[in-house]
Formats: C-alpha cells, structure tokens, sequence
C-alpha cells in the first residue's frame, strides 16, 4: 500500500500539464536550460517544467474563475510550475504556477521539459535576476525546494548585488525559507550597508515563523547603528508578537534611544499594539517620560485612542492643573 502512495503522489508530481490551443511538444532534459531553450528557437513559444515547491505552501496559484474546475488544494501543492515565453531568443515573460492549473496557449508552440535538475531550474532564474525587475526569477527561486535555492537566495544577498535585489532576497528568505532564511537575514543584518535594506531585512523577519526572528528584531531595536532601522524595527515587533519582553524593548526605548525620532516612533509602535495593551503604557510614558516631545506625543496618541483609561487620564490631569 506504502508502495502504491509513492508511485500515485510521483505520478501526481510528474505529470504534465493541461495545455489548450497549442503545439504540446515533450522534451527531456539535457545539458542545460539555456541550451534546451535555445534548440526550440527564437519564439515566440512558451517553455515549461516542473520542480518540487518549498514546504509551508498554502492554496494553488492558478487564476481562479468559473469555468475553472482544477480542485482547490487546501493543503497547498507539491510541486511547482515554472513557465517561460521566449520571443526573440529572450525571455519575454516568467511565471509560476501550480501542476494541476489549466493553461491556454494562445496557439503557439508549447515545450514540456522534463527531468530538469532543480539545482539547474535554480541556477537558470538566477541567471534571469535583473536590477530592473528581480521579482518573478526570484520568487520561482524562493519556492523550489532544497538547498540550491537557499544558496542562490542568500547569494543574491550579497553586497555586490543591487539595493532592490538584495531587498526582494530578503524578503522571500524571510516569508518562505524558515530557519536558514533567518541565518542568511542575520548575516544581512550585520554585514549590508545599506540601511534600506536592512530596513526590508527588519520587514523580513516579522513575516517568518521561526522563534530566532523575534529575537533579531529585538536586537535590531536596540543595537542597530542607524535610527531608520531601529525605528521599522519597533514598528514591526509590535506588529509580530505583543507580549511582555517586546513590550519592555519598546518601552525603554522611549526612554533609552539616543535619538528622538526613534522615541517618537517607540511610542507609535505602542499605540500599534494589539487590543488595548498600549493603552497603560502611553500613559507611563505621558507621565514619567524625561522629553517633552515624547510625552506630547503619547498624549497626542492617547488621544486619539479613544480609551475609557485615557479619557481618566486626561481628565486626572486636567484636575490637577
């Protein structure tokens, strides 16, 4: 039985797509993409194979409409499509899908290749990462499976590399390669210049689920050189997780941060805690703060809270004077 569940979810992995209105021709594998694509000519033609899909996947990515009756996997696909229009011996457009979505090739040639090495599929889109437009090669290379793809994304990481690619890294390292995601964005955050992009590392780390990524964010409020990016990453702990240490970190940087812009955004990033947790802690930085600036700025936000307690507050305070 064990046996007969292999052989159906590697049929389900290898199979072809369903293609409508083209030329569908088969090839295998052979040396390598660049030269399998351009054997087929100079186009226009779409090309297409199938690699295993990083795991944590949710839902299919097939343009949904009425007449579409591909089921809906609610545990996500195993595998991944990537498709390829050459025109001109170029690449005129790059996508990714799911297997089991329904494809319409407006009438022209259709080339399956099968037995592509992921490790080549990989190696090919890095090939294709433009400063212009790095988002479609690096998200089909964010959802392969395996090693190769995490190596060529922390490549990609480099400083070598353009501001934009390194950010469009960052964030997929972050939202889809788990644990050693977090490590290459460690690595970023200690060793990129750019404080635009650590700005995007930050925004990368709340979107992973790892546990060390609280704690990178945690370091980066406190410790990193530049007050753009201690301020995003106040913003975004609160954002990720409201509780007692991530409470005390922004708390204490109202108080702590040698720049004021940061203590400003500290106390915003209170006013964005979930719920009404916010609420006493704007009032002990509207009472005790030592800036004046920042205390206004508490008000300013308690104000807009609308909160029973800042309205006790602000009558308490009126009383008094």
């Amino acid at each position: 039985m064990k046996a007969v569940i292999l052989l159906a979810a590697a049929a389900s992995l290898f199979a072809q797509p369903q293609v409508e209105n083209a030329n569908f021709q088969t090839t295998a594998f052979s040396g390598s993409l660049k030269a399998v694509l351009a054997a087929k000519g100079a186009g226009p033609y779409w090309a297409a194979w199938q690699e295993p899909i990083v795991s944590g996947r949710r839902g299919d990515m097939c343009s949904w409409n009425d007449n579409n009756n591909t089921p809906i996997r609610l545990e996500g696909p195993t595998a991944l499509l990537v498709l390829v229009r050459m025109d001109n011996s170029q690449v005129d457009q790059l996508r990714v899908s799911s297997p089991d979505c329904r494809f319409d090739g407006g009438g022209l040639a259709f080339h399956w290749i099968t037995g592509v090495p992921a490790a080549e599929s990989v190696a090919w889109l890095q090939s294709q990462v433009s400063e212009k437009n790095p988002d479609r090669a690096i998200l089909a290379i964010a959802l392969h499976a395996g090693q190769a793809a995490e190596q060529a994304l922390d490549r990609l990481t480099a400083p070598t590399q353009a501001e934009k690619v390194r950010e469009r890294a960052a964030f997929w390292l972050g939202n889809s390669r788990g644990a050693p995601g977090v490590e290459a964005l460690k690595r970023m955050m200690a060793n990129d210049p750019s404080p635009k992009v650590r700005e995007q590392v930050v925004f990368a780390l709340s979107q992973s689920k790892e546990p060390a990524a609280l704690a990178m964010l945690i370091d980066a409020a406190k410790n990193d050189k530049t007050p753009q990016v201690r301020s995003k990453a106040l913003f975004w702990m609160a954002q990720k997780a409201a509780n007692k240490q991530t409470e005390d970190v922004i708390l204490s940087a109202t108080r702590d941060d040698p720049d004021r812009s940061v203590k400003e955004q500290a106390v915003f990033a209170l006013k964005q805690l979930p719920g009404d947790r916010g609420v006493p802690l704007l009032i002990e930085v509207a009472k005790n703060n030592p800036d004046l600036a920042v205390r206004k700025k508490a008000m300013f936000w308690l104000g807009q809270s609308k909160d029973p307690r800042a309205v006790e507050f602000f009558a308490r305070v009126l009383t008094e004077r």
